[in-house]
This record gives C-alpha cells, structure tokens and sequence, in this order.
C-alpha cells in the first residue's frame, strides 16, 4: 500500500466511524476512537525508536510487540502487515522533519533567510541524530537496490524534502539575494552533500569539530554563489 493510499484509508475509516456514532448517538464512542488512536502512536513513536536503531528492514510485528509489552495481536490490529508499520513509520519520521525543520523556517522572509533558516533547523536535528541515526539515509542504505513501496514511500519523502530546498535556493535567487546565473539545484545539492558527510564524518568516523566543519562549508557555499549581506 502507498503512503497516499494508506492515508486516504485511515482517513476514510475515521470519517466512517464519526458518521456511524453521530447517527446511533453514542457520543460513548468518541473516546474510545481517541484511546486507539493514542495506542496506535504510542506504537508508532516505539517502532520510529527502534527503527533508529535497527533500520527499516529491523522492523517487525514482533519487535515492536516485545518493546511497547504488548501482544503481536494487538500492534497488527493497528498495523496489518510489516509493511505499512515500515511506511508508517517513514510517515511519521517525515512529518516530524517538517515540524522540526521546513515549518518553522516558512516564517522567516523569502529568499537567503529561508535558506538559512533551513540549513540551521536541518543543523540541529542533525546535532541530535548524531546519537540517534537519521532514517532518511539509514533507510537510503537499506533501500537502495530493494524496490517496493516502503522503498518509494521513503525516496517520495526524501524528494518532497530536496524539492523543497531547490525552491527555497531559486526564491533566494529571484529575490537577488544570491547571483543572477546560480545553478538552484546545484546549490541544494551542495547543501545536501554538506549534511550527508557530517553524518558520515560525525557519526561514523566521530571526527571532533565536524559540526564546525559543516557550518563552514554553507559559508562558503553562500559565497561562492554571491549571497548578499542583509543585516
């Protein structure tokens, strides 16, 4: 199952059973939506913890079963199969990179200062997922010569996200924050580069001031393509 289709499921079961309790009156049903609901994150947050740790193809009924003390019986009725636990847990990995990392950083003006904001917020996430892993390329390693839809539904969020920054540059670009001929998509996957060797050089091979490093090469990124100074 795809992560639309997933979505459009539990949406429509939602939207279903708030329909068959308003028209049996059993406003009783309500909580008990919220109580399963509740269980069925708990659930989620334990398998995104273990998927940190074990990746992606680490996930099972059974492994997320023993680490929420719960029966295999019960995480299946909230998950039916290993596969949408895996899609469901890219799921939410991605909306907490958004929450964390691309909303906060749409408050800021248009063009350098949303760059900036997105590389500093992409910064600090990476500062905790040091210790942590990030499933974007623990899964990247995984997935890679695997297909299928847990597959696609990773490389489908990772591409919201790059296709994300690639505007964000081109705005900056279109406010003449940086040079009129910069290569948008080259500068974001510069960007990108930057964060996938701090995790490497960080988290790997533990080298001390990589996160200096790191912030050092956007610097220079930002030169190198004439971003101006808005102070």
């Amino acid at each position: 199952m795809s992560v639309g289709a997933a979505t459009v499921k539990q949406s429509s079961a939602t939207r279903l059973h708030g329909a068959s309790a308003a028209h049996a009156g059993l406003s009783a049903s309500v909580p008990v939506l919220q109580k399963g609901q509740q269980t069925k994150m708990a659930i989620l947050d334990a398998a995104l913890g273990l998927a940190t740790q074990i990746g992606l193809e680490g996930l099972s009924i059974g492994a997320v079963a023993e680490a929420t003390h719960m029966s295999k019986s019960g995480v299946f009725a909230h998950f039916g199969s290993r596969e949408e636990l895996q899609i469901s847990v890219i799921r939410e990995y991605f909306n907490r990179f958004e929450l964390e990392i691309f909303y906060p950083a749409m408050k800021e003006p248009r063009g350098l200062p949303r760059v900036q904001a997105l590389f500093s917020n992409w910064m600090k996430r990476v500062a905790v997922e040091i210790q942590s892993g990030c499933i974007f390329i623990s899964g990247a390693a995984e997935l890679d010569d695997r297909p299928g839809p847990v597959r696609d539904a990773l490389v489908a969020s990772v591409r919201i996200w790059l296709n994300a920054l690639d505007r964000a540059v081109l705005s900056a670009r279109e406010q003449g924050h940086l040079a009129a001929d910069t290569d948008a998509h080259q500068m974001a996957f510069e960007i990108h580069g930057l964060i996938l060797a701090l995790h490497y050089e960080a988290r790997f091979l533990q080298t001390p001031g990589s996160i200096e490093r790191a912030n050092k090469g956007f610097d220079n990124v930002l030169v190198r393509y004439g971003a101006c100074s808005l102070s």
